[in-house]
């Protein structure tokens, strides 16, 4: 799995009468699968349905949560009159994204997990604090508390129900986030509800459409079913605008800062599997999300203690050769940083079994999980700025360089690899 990278009123002026009455026949020719972001005092439905008749734009996807807007093939010739709606505020082109991994003991003890008092509870801590997976869905498994699902994984004639995992990867991430002590596997948050948003497909990539509708399931039922925590161990090409994707016209970082603002919904990102700077891989980059980089650890201890030299690619308690950065010159990426195990973790799969991998993808849920105890136990409070900043503040105070043996890892901001910047470990076992 690592080689997948990513791993998404009336017209102002018309030409004619005739433009205005056109039925969706009178689109072909060439088409494009496009996003038309609305304006905010826009009704998503109307507009979808009045640019079917007009512009003949076959919908996919209908959003109202997250962003006003929809998902859509349309007539590449009309694509123009169309983004002169008012009600139009963009319309950006969709495109593919992927799962940000590649395929033991488990990082949940290296971040001290463990020596959280709701480690060996029965789940009923995070009672209202639920965990989506936005990843290829969850697989049904024993060790899980699956409270239920969305399916996003489609163009036309989805059924929403399936959103069990064709992939393997979201079970994966799920386990980490969450999974009961079972077969000496656990997870960071054990028994914490699960929610399957399923935004990616049985192939580990999928399209941006797909995602914001995830992404905006999220943001519509964050309440009802009390999800406080979001996970996206995916990603693909983009840069944050530093105003929630508004100027560069990016409908992921609009519907990403709904679900944060809005909702109260803290995003976790995978900083991605490139070995380069995440500013140009997203959601990573966006500064409302909580970016996770990679380390590795084979023991389970602090101290490069582990004795079997070089595994799985890499040194014990170094920063992941192949994780992602950002760069001790770029101030507001720092502030959404931090690190985890991310190399050779076990966790959750397909038919009740289990399975090693590692990633940025597997780093990102040690931290939704931190982010899911410190919310139960009333450590965490306020807005996901807030949170983020807290959990980041506490593993930075964890890495004292006068303790041995020293708790962070080769390559964390106390021993940094030229301008790289990876972030302080996550620390779990405080709340």
């Amino acid at each position: 799995m690592r080689n997948l990278t990513a791993f998404i009123a009336s017209l102002a002026f018309v030409i004619s009468f005739t433009v205005l009455s056109m039925p969706a026949s009178a689109g072909a020719g060439p088409s494009r699968s496009v996003i038309v972001v609305l304006r905010d005092d826009a009704d998503s439905d109307v507009v979808a349905g009045d640019h079917a008749q007009r512009f003949g734009a076959l919908v996919s996807h209908v959003y109202g949560a997250a962003l006003r807007g929809y998902a859509a093939r349309v007539p590449e010739r009309l694509i123009p009159m169309l983004q002169r709606d008012a009600r139009v505020a963009f319309v950006e082109e969709d495109r593919l994204l992927s799962a940000t991994d590649v395929i033991p003991r488990t990082g949940v003890y290296r971040i001290a997990a463990d020596k959280s008092k709701e480690f060996g509870g029965d789940g009923s801590a995070f009672l209202n604090t639920g965990v989506a997976i936005i990843d290829t869905g969850i697989s049904s498994h024993s060790a899980l508390n699956i409270a239920g699902g969305y399916n996003c994984a489609g163009f036309f004639f989805v059924n929403r129900t399936a959103w069990s995992d064709g992939n393997g990867h979201g079970t994966h991430v799920a386990g980490t986030v969450a999974a009961k002590n079972m077969n000496g596997i656990v997870g960071v948050a054990p028994g914490a509800p699960l929610w399957a948003v399923r935004v990616l497909g049985s192939d580990g990539s999928g399209y941006l459409s797909w995602i914001i509708c995830g992404i905006n399931w999220v943001a519509n039922n964050a309440a009802s079913k009390k999800i406080k925590v979001a996970n996206m161990s995916l990603g693909g090409g983009g840069a944050d605008d530093g105003n929630c994707g508004n100027t560069n016209n990016d409908a992921m970082h609009k519907a990403i800062c709904t679900a944060v603002n809005a909702k109260g919904v803290t995003f976790v990102a995978a900083a991605g599997n490139d070995s380069k700077d995440f500013s140009t891989f997203t959601p990573a980059a966006y500064n409302e999300v909580l970016t996770v980089t990679a380390m590795a650890d084979f023991d389970g201890l602090p101290g490069g203690a582990y004795t079997g030299g070089v595994a799985c690619g890499n040194v014990d308690d170094t920063a992941a050769t192949f994780s992602n950065f950002t760069s001790t010159t770029n101030t507001l990426d720092m502030n959404h940083t931090i690190a985890a195990p991310g190399v050779c973790v076990t966790s959750t799969y397909f038919n009740n079994g289990y399975a090693t991998g590692s990633g940025t993808s597997f780093a990102s849920p040690h931290v939704a999980g931190t982010v899911a105890l410190c919310l139960a136990s009333g450590v965490c409070s306020g807005t996901p700025a807030t949170i983020i900043q807290k959990v980041r503040t506490d593993a930075s105070l964890r890495s004292d360089t006068t303790v041995a043996p020293y708790y962070g890892f080769t390559n964390d901001p106390n021993s940094p690899n030229g301008n790289r910047y990876y972030g302080h470990l996550a620390y779990a076992g405080g709340y």
